[in-house]
């Protein structure tokens, strides 16, 4: 193995090499029954004695960290000795912009989930085609083109820019060709592209309150001015929306976290507002997909007479997260700055799982699995409203609501949230609250329920518990069993 060492500065050089040597066991650099190198070949490296080198390995042998095994050289130990504290990297002083002193990562789920799992935003892996994709990842690794050591262009598989464009026209009627598309790894990194090319610091974007967190954030990471705008029955209140704002953020097909869809109405009403105040509209479309009854209205980017909407898409909750693949249809005025953007940022992504998307899409499989999907978390959805309507009108009213993977429920009398959080993850119950995706004081109360992930059969069961939590932190009864 190739092991670098530093001499660098003053002192015993022995106990310098096994100082290094030490530390790179600790921190697992050095993994257990890995050989080091002959201490003759590794002192002429350093280009210092060969004794120099045998006696910082036989401390480390005495110690427990190395063995010597005759004939065959000297080796990590199988279990090295614990350190005596905890190794950290060094603190130092460099401390981020302010801002993220304010920001935090979401909190990533471990390999259990809850037993009542109503997580938000996750969809069903065992709905999901596994050996379709196989086939499909197969085929795009045995193409001679996936091993030509190149760069590709900054937006994305050329087939997967098409069959987008395909998709998206005939589903949700997107005004786009395979130019227009540009393929991103999910509907974040589209927004962080969209930030680099328009939003700087001081920049004033207007997005619904409640809303979507993670767009929020990453909107303030770019040292935008966040104006909150409130949501009503029909979507965006247009009227409420600042004369300075330059970007207006919207979930019109499913509003998260509520799930109502904007009105025609607001649709042209938001339209005008952009053109008289010469702003921008980022379009998410978030859970379109998943339809229960009526057919969705008119995208704002079909609407769009001005080139003003930029029309953002995921592929994350019809497929797997896992995959990381998006797309943004901006404006043509737009489409070389984020190109190059893009490029910047991570040149193309993985062309090998976007080949693969290609084909799924070309092949009508992404069709035939939304259809498939869409019958099981319908039921879910049903189910789930009849639980709440049953055992927790008592304390919820429900967002009415006919797409998506969750559904929202505002709080209908005065309860102590804090108790029901509580009382809910003792019993194993995870979901959504409505305050999470709130920016302003005091926040709008309720639950938001994901229905992607849960197991079906567990669905009476985990909103039982949720009513017991209810009824438990109202007056410390059990009311439902």
């Amino acid at each position: 193995m190739d092991f670098h060492v530093s001499l660098a500065g003053r002192g015993d050089l022995s106990a310098r090499i096994y100082r290094q040597l030490l530390d790179a066991i600790l921190d697992g650099r050095l993994r257990p029954g890995e050989r080091l190198p002959p201490t003759r070949e590794l002192a002429g490296r350093l280009a210092v004695s060969r004794n120099t080198v045998a006696v910082a390995y036989d401390r480390l042998t005495a110690d427990g960290f190395l063995v010597g095994q005759v004939g065959a050289g000297t080796f990590v130990s199988d279990q090295p000795p614990r350190p005596s504290r905890d190794r950290a990297a060094p603190g130092g002083a460099i401390r981020p912009r302010p801002i993220w002193s304010e920001l935090h990562s979401t909190p990533v789920t471990g390999t259990a989930p809850p037993p009542f799992d109503f997580r938000v935003g996750v969809p069903d892996g065992g709905l999901f085609p596994v050996a379709a994709w196989r086939r499909l990842v197969a085929a795009e690794l045995r193409s001679p083109d996936v091993y030509a050591a190149r760069y590709r262009e900054p937006a994305g598989h050329p087939g997967l820019r098409a069959a987008i464009a395909r998709h998206v026209g005939v589903s949700r009627s997107v005004h786009a060709g395979a130019d227009d598309v540009l393929v991103t790894q999910g509907a974040q990194q589209a927004l962080d592209l969209i930030c680099r090319v328009l939003v700087e610091p001081g920049t004033v974007v207007a997005m619904e309150e409640p809303g979507y967190p993670q767009a929020r954030m990453l909107f303030a990471s770019h040292g935008a001015r966040i104006a909150p705008v409130p949501v009503d029955d029909e979507g965006l209140d247009v009227a409420a929306l600042p004369s300075d704002a330059a970007l207006v953020y919207t979930t019109p097909s499913h509003q998260y976290p509520l799930g109502t869809p904007m009105s025609l109405a607001r649709r042209t009403a938001l339209l005008t507002w952009a053109r008289d105040h010469d702003a921008v509209i980022v379009e998410d479309d978030y859970d379109s997909e998943y339809r229960f009854s009526e057919r969705p209205l008119e995208p704002l980017q079909s609407l769009d007479r001005g080139g003003r909407v930029l029309y953002v898409g995921s592929f994350s909750k019809t497929l797997l997260p896992i995959l990381r693949l998006g797309f943004l249809v901006p404006p043509v005025s737009l489409r070389d700055a984020l190109h190059t953007a893009k490029q910047l940022a991570d040149w193309h992504g993985d062309l090998v799982t976007q080949g693969a998307l290609a084909r799924f899409l070309d092949e009508g499989l992404l069709a035939r699995h939304l259809r498939r999907a869409t019958r099981e978390y319908a039921a879910r959805h049903e189910r789930i409203t009849e639980a709440l309507a049953r055992d927790l009108a008592d304390w919820l009213t429900i967002v009415p609501s006919a797409a998506g993977l969750h559904l929202c429920a505002r709080l209908a009398a005065p309860v102590d949230l804090a108790a029901v959080r509580e009382i809910a993850a003792r019993s194993g119950v995870e979901l959504g609250w409505l305050a999470d995706s709130c920016h302003t004081t005091p926040a709008q109360e309720g639950v938001v329920i994901g229905y992607g992930v849960v197991d079906p059969a567990r669905i009476s069961d985990g909103m039982r518990h949720l009513a017991d939590a209810f009824g438990v932190a109202s007056n410390g009864a059990v009311r439902i069993h």
